[in-house]
């Protein structure tokens, strides 16, 4: 099932509504990389348990993030572990570790895994995938709904600690 609201083609607004399914849902992560490298967003929060399920390891998508990811541009990524995103996204974790300088990587260990949000926040749109399992949630530019989403990511953040760091100093 695909969100309500128009298909996000190129060039076209975002989706808004309710999403079901991993095709919508990676299909929405992907269409809203490409829109905030085509219209600048300054801030981006990730956030999930482990991204295990999240269409980072693809092409397009880091294509995305590096037509992003100029001066003045800002990411904080929050999940509860790391190991998932360095086992299966290769090409995030190469993209990363060249733009680490604006990339704020956090772990938050304070919540369960099963209860941590999945969310894509930015200033104009955000999606929020109410359940993981079923990649089932809601997005959209729906300003009480993007306050709400920022404030469970904020209290997480004030729970976390710096993790996954850009580069491995060794001796």
């Amino acid at each position: 099932m695909s969100p309500e609201g128009s298909e996000s083609l190129a060039g076209e607004p975002l989706p808004y509504g309710r999403f079901s399914g991993r095709e919508a849902f990676e299909a929405l992560v992907r269409d809203a990389l490409a829109c905030a490298a085509r219209e600048g967003w300054p801030q981006i929060i990730l956030c999930d348990a482990t991204f295990e399920d999240w269409p980072l390891r693809e092409r397009s998508v880091v294509e995305s993030l590096q037509a992003w990811s100029k001066t003045g541009r800002q990411m904080v990524i929050l999940a509860s572990r790391y190991d998932e995103v360095i086992r299966h996204h290769a090409r995030f974790v190469a993209w990363r570790t060249t733009w680490g300088h604006i990339i704020n990587s956090r772990v938050c260990r304070s919540k369960a895994p099963t209860d941590f949000p999945s969310a894509l926040w930015s200033p104009s749109w955000a999606l929020h995938r109410i359940d993981p399992v079923r990649s089932v949630g809601v997005c959209g530019q729906d300003r009480e709904r993007r306050v709400h989403l920022k404030e469970t990511l904020d209290e997480l953040l004030r729970n976390s600690s710096p993790g996954f760091a850009s580069t491995t100093l060794g001796l």
